[in-house]
C-alpha cells in the first residue's frame, strides 16, 4: 500500500482531499483534468500521493468542484487578509513589517526619535512588542467585551523593564 501524501490540510492528506472533492463533484479523473486544464496523469498522481499539487493547481481542482480554500484559526474563525494601506511606506519605499501595527499621523511620543527633535514621519509603528500586544488586547476587549459584559479591563504587562518606551505613558510607570 502506498503512503499518502505527506502534505496535509487540516490534518488530512491532500491526496485524500482531492479524491473527496472529485467524488463530491461526481467527476472522473479525466473530467476533472478537462475542467482544470491539468493532465489526467497529474490528477491521478496527486490522488495516489505520488505528486503534491502546487497551490495554483489545488485551487483549480477545488474550483472545478465548487470549493475554495480558506484560512481558519484554532477557534474556527475565517482569517481575513491584512489590509495594505496605500502610500504607507518608509523612506526607502518599503512597507512596514506586517507584524507591527502601523500608526498613521503619529502624535508626540509615538515615534522613537521624538526625543531627538527630528521631524516626525507621516506614519510609523510600535517596536515594543509588549505594548503592541497590550494595545491589541485592549482594543479587542473594548470592541467585543466591554459593550456586552462587565468584564475587567486588560492589565498592562507586568514584565516591563525600566526605560521601556512606554513605561511612563498614561500613568503606568
Amino acid at each position: 500500500m502506498r503512503q499518502p501524501s505527506k502534505i496535509r490540510i487540516g490534518g488530512h492528506p491532500v491526496s485524500g482531499m482531492v479524491r473527496r472533492v472529485r467524488r463530491t463533484a461526481d467527476m472522473s479523473q479525466r473530467e476533472l483534468a478537462d475542467a482544470t486544464g491539468l493532465s489526467a496523469a497529474l490528477i491521478g498522481a496527486i490522488e495516489t500521493g505520488d505528486r503534491t499539487p502546487s497551490l495554483r493547481a489545488l485551487q483549480r481542482i477545488l474550483g472545478a468542484a465548487g470549493f475554495h480554500l480558506e484560512v481558519v484559526d484554532r477557534g474556527g474563525h475565517v482569517v481575513l487578509p491584512l489590509e495594505v494601506w496605500q502610500d504607507t511606506e518608509d523612506g526607502a519605499g518599503r512597507r512596514y513589517p506586517a507584524h507591527l501595527d502601523t500608526i498613521l499621523d503619529p502624535v508626540f511620543g509615538e515615534w522613537w526619535a521624538d526625543g531627538f527633535g527630528l521631524t516626525r514621519p507621516p506614519e510609523t509603528f510600535r517596536r515594543d512588542r509588549a505594548r503592541r500586544d497590550y494595545e491589541r488586547q485592549l482594543s479587542k476587549w473594548q470592541v467585543r467585551v466591554a459593550k456586552f459584559r462587565n468584564a475587567p479591563e486588560p492589565r498592562p504587562p507586568l514584565n516591563r523593564q525600566d526605560g521601556d518606551e512606554w513605561a511612563d505613558d498614561e500613568g503606568w510607570g
